[in-house]
């Protein structure tokens, strides 16, 4: 049982028609065209009688050899003008233009941003350097006091140790008016 297959043919109709942005009349029919040179024929094609070497043998089919073109199917109409026409028509390019300058706008705001963090950040490590340094000094300064206090105690204990010894009454009676706490 053989099965019938139809093909679809090529019509000389335009293809979808997109809206326009702007109402008036669009042309569809440019001057221009798209020069197209006919298929170029072997010498074995001619002899045997098939004038179709480009194209399928079967109608309406395309078999993408580079001599046969949609554009030869539609007379005196080219259509990458057509296309471009009604691109242009209907595609607005403003809101994508505003979009490109809001990026722009953003990105110079985080650049500067940046920047001032990096500012921020440079100052921030410059006070922590000094900080370091202080607090360097300032334990320096410290374990020194440190130091001369003991040495100061020391000192101290080893005179009234002394005192006690050589004048052990004076010492008694100053012990009892000036009464003070050893716990230091």
């Amino acid at each position: 049982m053989a099965t019938q297959r139809q093909f679809h043919q090529p019509t000389a109709s335009l293809p979808i028609s997109m809206p326009s942005k702007a109402p008036g009349s669009v042309n569809y029919y440019p001057v221009g065209r798209v020069a197209v040179s006919p298929p170029d024929l072997s010498e074995s094609s001619t002899t045997t009688g098939n004038r179709n070497s480009g194209f399928s043998t079967i109608p309406g089919s395309f078999n993408g050899s580079p001599n046969s073109d949609y554009e030869s199917n539609l007379p005196g109409v080219d259509l990458v003008d057509m296309l471009n026409d009604r691109m242009n028509n209907a595609f607005d390019p403003t809101p994508l233009d505003k979009g490109l300058v809001k990026q722009a706008q953003s990105s110079g705001q985080l650049n500067a941003t940046q920047r001032e963090l990096l500012e921020l950040q440079a100052l921030a490590q410059r006070r922590l350097k000094g900080l370091r340094s202080n607090f360097s000094e300032g334990i320096k300064a410290a374990n020194e006091t440190k130091r001369d206090l003991e040495w100061t105690q020391k000192r101290v204990s080893a005179l009234k140790a002394k005192a006690e010894q050589v004048h052990p009454d004076e010492y008694r009676r100053a012990a009892k008016k000036y009464t003070y706490d050893d716990d230091y």
